[in-house]
């Protein structure tokens, strides 16, 4: 290992990532803000590094005054017709984030599926379904490869996905970023 290793390695990280963010389709993301902006509660589902991303998607979004909820919290409330489920899985397969997807699409909750691929099971629960086409195990032709292990760009996107998307909210909302603070943690 050299010093140089390092910013070489940051460099096809962020490249990477930028590719896959450049890669999703813009009109999706606006059906997603749409789908967001207009519900009751946003919940969120998933495992893993993804189930990371989306709890700072989730914490980001409750600082923009969205009701964010992760399912499997003990203050977890009942889901309804008025809620939207964002499901996190590159693959679509995983199965508990899928059998959470069917039980909310059952009780008349909208379903949003973040992933990367668009033959999964999921395809039949979502609403909509917003397209990270980056390596995942589904290893669809056109997935975006990546030179990091396992599904690493998939996350960081996710993560990097709800960053942008709670800036396009900020912007289209005029929300002034100051007075973001009185949603952030006070008991630190």
């Amino acid at each position: 290992m050299k010093a140089e290793d390092y910013a070489e390695s940051a460099a096809l990280v962020t490249e990477e990532c930028t590719k896959a963010l450049k890669a999703i389709e813009p009109e999706k993301v606006l059906e997603y803000l749409e789908m967001l902006t207009v519900a009751r509660k946003v919940f969120f589902v998933g495992v893993g590094r993804v189930l990371l991303s989306l709890e700072a998607m989730a914490k980001r979004y409750a600082h923009l005054g969205i009701d964010t909820v992760i399912v499997g919290q003990i203050t977890e409330p009942a889901i309804t017709k008025d809620d939207v489920l964002i499901v996190g899985s590159g693959s679509g397969e995983t199965m508990f984030p899928a059998g959470i997807a069917g039980k909310a699409k059952a009780i008349g909750a909208k379903v949003i599926h973040i992933g990367s691929n668009p033959n999964s099971g999921l395809k039949d629960v979502a609403d909509l379904f917003v397209r990270i086409p980056v390596e995942s195990r589904a290893k669809a032709p056109d997935e975006i490869h990546s030179e990091q292990p396992m599904t690493s760009l998939f996350e960081q996107s996710l993560l990097l996905f709800g960053d942008t998307t709670a800036l396009m909210l900020v912007r289209e909302k005029h929300l002034e970023l100051d007075k973001l603070w009185e949603y952030h943690a006070n008991l630190e």
